[in-house]
């Protein structure tokens, strides 16, 4: 199986692709439907679920609002039981190539937890929109560790600088912006409701 640079698919993918596939046919929708209620057109859908291309972070956005999951639940889904103490060498990392968005699952999710953590960098210049949340009420607190961060929730922005932290529960539309001129490293907890 080859993906679009004529590369070998990375585990991860194809780990992820096994899952999106499961759980379409654990609900018993067709590709189209799942088209029809996520927004993604079948052929995304399929190459995604055959590891033929690497998902970004939008089109898993919109998939796990569908199934009504988290990010880091769909990952963790795909990764071997989460253990009480994760070392940093396990800590699950996902990246968004097209965005430059690199996502690590410090404390995954567990199902006898609420909780998460996941430390999240982005390029200088980098921009993700969600159109909605995984999870609607999804609880988040989000620090900056370096560099700074625009977030827009709603119709409302906020510019993030070092230290600082924005609490909130998502229940629409979220983007993510690094305004540069450094890339920007944080923390975001995020709490099931």
């Amino acid at each position: 199986m080859k993906q679009e640079h004529g590369l070998v698919p990375d585990p991860v993918d194809v780990r992820l692709g096994a899952r999106l596939s499961e759980l379409r046919a654990e609900h018993g929708w067709s590709l189209g439907e799942l088209a029809e209620r996520s927004g993604v057109s079948r052929s995304t859908l399929s190459r995604a679920e055959r590891a033929e291309t690497s998902p970004t972070a939008s089109l898993l956005n919109r998939l796990c609002a569908v199934y009504g999951r988290t990010m880091s639940q769909l990952l963790s889904e795909i990764e071997a039981e989460p253990a009480p103490v994760v070392r940093a060498a396990d800590q699950p990392v996902w990246q968004d190539r097209a965005s430059g968005f690199v996502r690590r699952s410090v404390s995954p999710p567990h199902g006898g937890l609420r909780g998460e953590l996941v430390e999240g960098r982005l390029t200088a210049g980098a921009d993700i929109a969600y159109d909605r949340p995984p999870v609607p009420g999804l609880e988040q607190h989000i620090w900056v560790l370096e560099g700074s961060l625009a977030v827009t929730v709603g119709d409302t922005g906020h510019r993030l600088g070092r230290g600082d932290c924005l609490r909130l529960r998502v229940w629409g539309p979220a983007r993510f912006r690094c305004p540069g001129p450094e890339d920007v490293r944080y923390v975001l907890a995020v709490v099931r409701p």
